[in-house]
C-alpha cells in the first residue's frame, strides 16, 4: 500500500543556537501517521536533534562564528557565493528527499531553491521582520556605538541606515538574478522572511497590527530547552529572588560580571547559563550559580526575572512562564524584538555598549518592584495557554502540500 502521508524537509540553518531549535520543536510536533519528516542540520549542532524522530541529514552551513563577526560589524551576513553554495546543497536535498513542502528557517538560499524546484516554501521568522509592518531601523551595538555618545551615533546611523539596508540585501538580489528569479525591491524585510507562507514564532498579541492572511500565520512562541543537568536544583532556599541570565549564543558575554554585580547588590539569588561560552573570571568569585546550559523553560518558570539577550527564543521562554524580562540588547534582531516587549510592558531593555552594574541593578528594581511589568507578562501566558490546544503547522502544511500535488504534473506513462 502506497504512502500516503506528507513529505516534510525542514532545514535548519546553523547560524545560531534558535535556528536549529525551532525546526526541530516542529518537525517533534509533526503526527507520525500524517507527515514523513526529514530534518538537515549543521553537524555542529547534533546533540540539539538528539532524540527526534525525523529521518535526520546534515546541513552544510556557514560558522556561526563567522555569522557572528558579520552581525556585530554590521556586515551582510551571507556573501554571495555562500548563498550559492548553499542553493547547490538545497537542491541535492530537496532532490533526494522529493518533499511535498521545504520548511526553513533563515535559510536564506530556499528563497532560491525552492522556487527552482517548484516546492512550496514555508519559512519560520520573527513577526518583527514582516514586510507589513514599517521597519524601524533601530541602532544596534556596532564597534563605533561603544566610544560614541549615543545621541550622535544615532544620528550617523540614521543618515547611512537605508544605504546599508540595501547593501545587506545585495547578496540575496544578486542570486535571485543569476537564477532569473524576480528582485525582492531591495528590501530587508523581504529578503529575510520572503516565502510561499511566513510562520511567527511570536506571541500574536505583541504585534496587534499584523493580521493573519493566506501567506502570514502566527505559530505562537517557540520555546526550546535542553534537558536538565544531574545536580541543577533552581529552587535552592536562599530566600532571595531568583533571577535567570541568559546571554544564548548571540548575546553579551561580557556583560555577565556587570549583571551578576547588580544582582549581588540587590540581593538577588543569580542562575546563569553561559550556552557553551567561556566563563568570565569574575563570576568564579560571585555567588552565583552557573552552568554551561540549562532546562530554560523551568529556570523561567521558577524565576522572578529573566535577563538575557532580548532575543526571541529565551524572551519567548520567559513569557510562556509569566516571567518579565530585562533584554541586554546587541544587535537590530534583539532591539526590534525587545521594542514589541516594552511596548506591552511585559519587560525593558538596555543597551549592550552601555551596560554597568549601576544600570542593570536600576531596571532590575524597577522591574521586581512594580506588579505591572509581573502582570502583563501574566496576560501574555494566559493568552498563550488559551491557543495552547491548537495545532496550526500542520493545517498550514497539508494545505501547502495539497496545493502542490494538486498542480504536480502526474509522471509519464
Amino acid at each position: 500500500m502506497p504512502d500516503t502521508r506528507f513529505k516534510i524537509l525542514f532545514l535548519a540553518e546553523g547560524a545560531t543556537l534558535a535556528h536549529v531549535a525551532r525546526p526541530v520543536l516542529l518537525a517533534a510536533s509533526l503526527d507520525p501517521a500524517r507527515f514523513e519528516v526529514t530534518l538537515a542540520r549543521p553537524a555542529s549542532h547534533a546533540w540539539v536533534s538528539e532524540g527526534c524522530c525525523a529521518d535526520i541529514r546534515t546541513l552544510a552551513c556557514q560558522d556561526s562564528a563567522v555569522f557572528a563577526h558579520r552581525l556585530a560589524r554590521g556586515l551582510p551576513l551571507y556573501d554571495t557565493a555562500t548563498l550559492e553554495r548553499y542553493v547547490a546543497d538545497d537542491l541535492a536535498l530537496i532532490d533526494a528527499v522529493e518533499p511535498d513542502v521545504v520548511v526553513g528557517d533563515f535559510r536564506l538560499s530556499l528563497s532560491v531553491s525552492a522556487r527552482l524546484r517548484g516546492v512550496p516554501y514555508a519559512t519560520v521568522c520573527d513577526a518583527y521582520w514582516s514586510p507589513e509592518r514599517p521597519l524601524r531601523a533601530t541602532l544596534p551595538v556596532l564597534p563605533f556605538t561603544r566610544f560614541t555618545p549615543i545621541p550622535l551615533a544615532r544620528l550617523l546611523f540614521d543618515a547611512v541606515s537605508p544605504l546599508a539596508m540595501r547593501l545587506h540585501t545585495l547578496p540575496l538580489e544578486r542570486l535571485r538574478a543569476r537564477h532569473g528569479l524576480p528582485s525582492l525591491g531591495h528590501d530587508l524585510r523581504r529578503c529575510y522572511t520572503d516565502a510561499d507562507l511566513r510562520l511567527f514564532a511570536n506571541f500574536p498579541s505583541l504585534f496587534p497590527d499584523l493580521v493573519p492572511r493566506d501567506d502570514a500565520a502566527f505559530l505562537g512562541p517557540l520555546a526550546w530547552s535542553p534537558p536538565a543537568p544531574p545536580p541543577f536544583d533552581a529552587t535552592a532556599s536562599t530566600g532571595k529572588p531568583l533571577v535567570y541570565v541568559s546571554m544564548g549564543s548571540s548575546g553579551a558575554v561580557e556583560a555577565l560580571s556587570a549583571i551578576v554585580a547588580a544582582l549581588e547588590a540587590c540581593g538577588c539569588d543569580a542562575l546563569v547559563s553561559t550556552a557553551g561560552k567561556p566563563v568570565p573570571a569574575a563570576l568564579a568569585a560571585s555567588s552565583a550559580r552557573v552552568f554551561e546550559f540549562l532546562p530554560g523553560e523551568a529556570a523561567c518558570a521558577q524565576a522572578r526575572l529573566v535577563i538575557c539577550n532580548g532575543g526571541s527564543p529565551t524572551t519567548n521562554q520567559a513569557l510562556v512562564q509569566g516571567t518579565p524580562v530585562l533584554g541586554v540588547a546587541v544587535n537590530m534582531d534583539q532591539f526590534l524584538n525587545m521594542q514589541a516587549i516594552e511596548g506591552f510592558g511585559a519587560g525593558l531593555m538596555v543597551r549592550g555598549d552601555r551596560v554597568s552594574p549601576a544600570l542593570i541593578a536600576r531596571a532590575v528594581t524597577r522591574l521586581l518592584g512594580e506588579d505591572g511589568f509581573t502582570q502583563r507578562a501574566h496576560l501574555l501566558q494566559a493568552t498563550h495557554r488559551e491557543r495552547k490546544g491548537e495545532s496550526p503547522l500542520g493545517d498550514h502544511l497539508v494545505r501547502l502540500a495539497t496545493k502542490n500535488r494538486r498542480h504536480r504534473a502526474p509522471p509519464p506513462s
